[in-house]
């Protein structure tokens, strides 16, 4: 596997955590407006609803490689208040602390892997191709003036 290949399935597994979240929310929506309501959060159907579409269309967004620095900027922002909010270890009681701070770390770590996306985003890795034209743009430019075969090769081993 090369480079790209493993930004790709990278950010693949990154978006996962993101789309199954949504579809939990969707499925267990009474679930999740209690859970919510619990930490005190005022308009919970609200941002149950925003979380989720943020969640689904993020991840989605990360899956399918479009504007990934700035989905992973967006899905970055919107884990700060999340993770403070709903992974609040230090309020939390007996096992549930031990549960919290996993979680609390979880997040921590996806976004983690989100500032490493929106630093090495490479746009032109999408899932469906890989576009030379792209690639051939961040080629740097010669010295000298390069052959073709020159130049071919470049683009074959970047």
């Amino acid at each position: 596997m090369n480079r790209r290949h493993l930004y790709l399935l990278g950010r693949i597994l990154l978006s996962g955590i993101f789309i199954v979240s949504a579809i939990g929310k969707l499925l267990d929506w009474s679930g999740n407006v209690q859970t919510m309501a619990d930490k005190g959060l005022p308009l919970v159907a609200y941002f149950l609803a925003v979380a989720l579409v943020i969640e689904l269309l993020g991840g989605l967004a990360l899956l399918f490689g479009f504007r990934t620095r700035w989905t992973a900027g967006l899905l970055f922002l919107y884990l700060i208040p999340v993770t403070l909010i709903m992974h609040n270890f230090w309020s939390a009681q007996g096992s549930a602390t031990q549960m919290q701070l996993v979680n609390f770390l979880k997040n921590l770590a996806i976004m983690g892997g989100l500032l490493t996306v929106a630093a090495s985003s490479d746009e032109s890795v999408i899932l469906a191709r890989e576009p030379i034209r792209e690639v051939r743009d961040e080629l740097p430019l010669p010295s000298r003036a390069a052959t073709r075969a020159e130049r071919e090769e470049n683009i074959l081993h970047h």
